[in-house]
């Protein structure tokens, strides 16, 4: 297991610059044909380090679960925002991601020093620092990308109850062959994107 004081390179070169309120931006949903991008702010108090944080994708569901309420009641500011479906396929989710993003750091109830995120240049009036891989690599990050899997992963479940036929359960919105086969046989619903269905719609 990684522990939590291995992913603080980056917040401790930081520290050590003078910025105190180091604030870890990620996204989770960029690739999925249904549903929205959800991005997460989050300001953590870096001298009360929480075991456990990691990038997302290497922590159990369960796990995820148990973090979420941690972080939340730790953190020293955090904001979620969700881009829906619509407003992927008006901007483009690269651009949608970064508008997400943006306002997530900006409905911070504390204003950050600094911001480091997953590479992507944002356009916001902070220093701001990307980091390939970031999730993988700073404490910051892997916490902002578990507050946005499991919102997403909520919503994405309460989804599944009212569109059954597409195993949103299992796929969470993204392109499995179970989901695929669906869209064949149903169509589309209201979730899916249609600037990334387009070519499976066509065949």
């Amino acid at each position: 297991m990684v522990h939590a004081s291995e992913l603080m390179y980056y917040e401790n070169e930081l520290k050590a610059r003078g910025y105190k309120y180091i604030c870890g931006v990620d996204e989770v949903g960029r690739g999925p044909l249904a549903g929205p991008v959800t991005c997460c702010a989050v300001i953590m108090d870096l001298d009360d380090l929480i075991e456990g944080v990691n990038d997302s994708k290497k922590v159990s569901k369960g796990k995820r679960e148990k973090l979420f309420s941690v972080i939340k009641e730790k953190a020293i500011s955090y904001s979620i925002c969700s881009y829906d479906q619509k407003k992927i396929d008006e901007m483009n989710i690269l651009e949608a991601t970064k508008a997400c993003m943006k306002e997530a750091i900006m409905s911070l109830s504390v204003q950050p020093d600094v911001v480091i995120v997953d590479a992507l240049k944002l356009d916001i009036p902070f220093k701001t620092f990307g980091i390939v891989h970031g999730d993988a690599l700073s404490y910051s990050i892997a916490a902002a990308s578990i507050l946005a899997k499991v919102k997403r992963d909520a919503f994405m479940l309460e989804m599944a109850k009212r569109y059954p036929q597409y195993d949103f359960e299992h796929n969470v919105g993204y392109g499995t062959a179970k989901h695929i086969a669906a869209l064949k046989e149903f169509g589309p619903c209201e979730l899916h994107r249609q600037s990334f269905i387009k070519g499976i719609m066509a065949k």
